[in-house]
């Protein structure tokens, strides 16, 4: 992950010509215009070769730094989130006379993020990850349970039984709905809509509004492009997040 200025930019990737991501400062939850305005001009100017560096010439203080880290902003200068939220809990810059000067400190020894774990801190840290997305880590898992992938789903037929999985990103209650919830799961391969008919709702309204993952078993519809899935069953799935930071929008 890059993490650049203070918006968000599309750059040439590494694989010819399909872009690559570089993320604005704006997106690292914490962060302050005026320190990510202070690392512009102090990068301008020539890299920075260490943490205590980038510290002493952008004036960043631990809240800086931990928000940086956190961010996995600081991995060029680290070799990565743990190292770099080590190394930020040592490099606030000292005042007055000491200010210019550097403490020699060895490095900890800590082993490297699991790549659930680095998921779990892009999360927490700007609410999106650059890395694979979250489901398909768990996708031996729900294929354990016959979840089918948004992908796959697009290839059924009106009326099949379906069962789909995946992060709740959206709850909708229209006024002219009559009492019909609309839900949009995401998964790795793209989003199913969801239609929660009343009935279903009273049933299971806990999960229909509390799991931030979901699993649906029920009844595909598509009609040209239109394409959902009609809930007979919700189940909340929550648990197999763990620790991941996700939210919906929520219009009910």
């Amino acid at each position: 992950m890059a993490v650049s200025g203070w918006d968000a930019a599309l750059e040439p990737g590494h694989e010819g010509s399909r872009p690559a991501v570089r993320l604005g400062l704006s997106l690292l939850r914490g962060m302050r215009r005026e320190a990510a305005q202070r690392i512009e001009e102090a990068r301008a100017i020539r890299p920075f070769a260490s943490t205590a560096e980038l510290a002493r010439r952008a004036a960043l203080d631990r809240h800086d730094l931990q928000v940086l880290a956190g961010g996995n902003a600081l991995a060029s200068i680290t070799g990565g989130r743990r190292q770099a939220l080590w190394q930020a809990a040592a490099a606030v810059p000292d005042k007055d006379m000491l200010r210019a000067t550097e403490v020699a400190e060895e490095s900890a020894d800590l082993m490297p993020a699991t790549e659930g774990e680095e998921i779990v801190g892009d999360y927490r840290a700007m609410g999106l990850t650059l890395r694979r997305h979250p489901l398909a880590l768990l996708r031996p898992l729900l294929s354990a349970r016959r979840f089918v992938a948004a992908a796959e789903l697009a290839q059924y037929q009106p009326r099949q039984p379906a069962r789909a999985a995946g992060i709740v990103t959206v709850r909708q209650r229209p006024s002219t709905s009559n009492g019909v919830i609309f839900m949009t799961l995401e998964d790795e391969t793209g989003v199913v809509n969801v239609i929660v008919w009343p009935g279903v709702f009273e049933r299971f309204r806990k999960e229909v509004l509390g799991a931030r993952m979901a699993g649906i078993y029920g009844q595909w519809q598509c009609e040209g492009e239109v394409r959902h899935l009609i809930a007979q069953r919700v189940v909340d799935l929550s648990s197999m997040l763990g620790r991941l930071d996700t939210a919906s929008r929520n219009f009910c």
